[in-house]
């Protein structure tokens, strides 16, 4: 059996276990063997062959697969839901204290309690979504 058809047969092997195991290193080895084949089939000995597998394998896993895990582990950059509500400036609509109230939120309006329960927000003024909870949006005035 030729030399590039047993690199070409690893390089599937590994591929179809980096299905099951989703980590990347698994692929890139394929990869290697992939590129290992393409030189097999050009004529280069074996033992060249293997110090180009080692090559092509060492620098994907080493530099190619932190870049990829780099980007895929990227925190999400826009909230959504109620999450792009913290944050936010509201307005109250009727007075805010720690057991409930109205503000108005984008165009919206939603209950409301003070994030001190101590604090009583009178009608007009100009809040900070600290949290949502449920339904209920968690408050506290602007400074």
């Amino acid at each position: 059996m030729d030399p590039w058809l047993i690199w070409l047969i690893i390089a599937a092997v590994l591929a179809v276990a980096e299905i099951f195991t989703l980590t990347a290193a698994l692929g890139m080895l394929a990869g290697a063997a992939l590129v290992t084949a393409g030189f097999a089939a050009v004529g280069l000995p074996l033992p060249l062959q293997f110090l180009v597998f080692t090559v092509v394998a060492t620098v994907s896993v080493l530099i190619v697969r932190p870049i990829m895990v780099r980007h895929v582990l990227q925190p999400r950059v826009e909230r959504f839901g109620v999450d792009a509500l913290v944050g936010k400036a509201a307005y109250v609509v009727s007075e805010v204290t720690g057991r409930g109230g109205r503000v108005r939120i984008g165009g919206e309006e939603w209950t409301a309690r003070a994030y001190d329960e101590t604090l009583v927000i009178p009608p007009g003024t100009t809040v900070d979504v600290i949290e949502i909870s449920g339904a209920t949006a968690l408050v506290y005035p602007r400074e």
